[in-house]
């Protein structure tokens, strides 16, 4: 295989030597065994005229984007947009899938559970309370201060 990209192309080295290519010759190998000579020349016209229409279609494919991309300049829509949109689109998806659905459902009978638990209420009441009583402390210690600088 020659990589046409390569930086090293067009060098050769000691070892390699010029050969003549014939590009139909190298086309044609030994017909594969149980091809007559006519099914072979059938299946190379089929396989040329399949590449023909591969690059036709490339073409009119590349034609319909340039299409396309001018409607979206002329509309203002930027790839900004587009991305937004496959995003929601992508999200929406995640969100209505079978998993997600199902996780969902049962994340919400834990937290029910975690949240009915009396572990959690007494926990819940005791933050509570400390809550609470450090703000209570804070506010006594900000008077305290205020009092003090009133007294300088």
């Amino acid at each position: 295989d020659i990589n046409l990209n390569s930086p090293n192309k067009g060098l050769l080295s000691d070892a390699m030597t010029d050969v003549p290519v014939d590009s139909a010759a190298s086309a044609r190998t030994a017909a594969p065994e149980g091809l007559t000579l006519a099914e072979e020349e059938e299946l190379r016209s089929e396989l040329a005229k399949v590449e023909e229409e591969i690059g036709t279609l490339r073409q009119v494919l590349a034609a319909k984007e340039r299409h396309c991309g001018e409607l979206k300049r002329k509309l203002g829509l930027t790839p900004l947009d587009g991305l937004k949109q496959n995003l929601s689109k992508s999200w929406h998806d995640v969100q209505v899938s079978n998993a997600y659905v199902r996780t969902s459902e049962k994340l919400g009978e834990w937290n029910d559970k975690v949240t009915q638990s009396d572990f959690y209420k007494k926990t819940q009441e005791t933050l509570s309370q400390a809550g609470q009583k450090t703000s209570a402390a804070l506010s006594n210690v900000g008077s305290v201060i205020s009092r003090k600088l009133g007294d300088m």
